[in-house]
């Protein structure tokens, strides 16, 4: 497939060939449903925790006497009856992650770039090179793409270090590491702007498994 590399004044620095195995592809919204609640399930801490009746604090010693009291007979004061007594049924501590296997996991990333890229909202960026790190130098140069929120991916490297300090500033503007290139982030911003070395990267990960 071909495509143009762009830099952020939006002018074509040179044609630029984007596998097909993973910018064409069609849509599964199975897969990325299946994703997204993978995603949302391993992020989950799962750290809830209420106490039972051996970790209450309390005498496990009868309150009053058997007989003569007029009340109903009780063995503990630690039962979820009284105040300040255990949760009955309470929640604990678990791990709510799903499983999701690579093949699934690679054809929902695919399946997500393919959709982006189809609606025009990929945009690939020869590098991230800025001379400043101040924010109104890059939010000048954005002005000329129109979006209501924006992802950048990006690679790691010392040259990026004034983008990512110009960015931070900027509302409705996300910066990723090609490494954590994942379904939630990609569906969520409303265009994503890949940089030509993560591009690469991107395309050895998912190349793999063939559609």
């Amino acid at each position: 497939m071909k495509n143009q590399l762009i830099n952020f004044s939006k002018s074509k620095v040179s044609d630029l060939d984007i596998p097909e195995s993973i910018f064409g592809i069609k849509f599964f919204p199975d897969i990325i449903s299946q994703y997204i609640r993978y995603q949302n399930f391993k992020s989950r801490q799962g750290s809830h925790k209420t106490k039972t009746r051996s970790e209450v604090k309390g005498k496990s010693k009868k309150p009053f006497a058997q007989k003569g009291t007029g009340n109903a007979r009780q063995g503990s004061s630690k039962p979820p009856h009284f105040r300040g007594g255990a949760i009955s049924m309470g929640v604990t501590n678990r791990d709510y992650s799903i499983k999701l296997n690579k093949k699934e996991r690679n054809l929902a990333l695919k399946s997500a770039l393919s959709i982006k890229l189809s609606q025009d909202k990929v945009f690939f960026i020869d590098n991230y090179v800025l001379k400043t790190h101040k924010t109104k130098d890059l939010y000048k140069s954005l002005s000329k793409f129109d979006f209501n929120s924006a992802l950048f991916i990006h690679a790691v490297k010392d040259e990026n270090i004034n983008f990512l300090r110009a960015s931070s500033n900027l509302p409705n503007l996300s910066t990723l590491i090609d490494k954590g290139l994942n379904v939630k982030d990609l569906i969520t911003y409303d265009i994503i702007f890949i940089e030509k070395e993560s591009l690469e990267q991107i395309t050895k990960r998912l190349s793999w498994i063939k559609i």
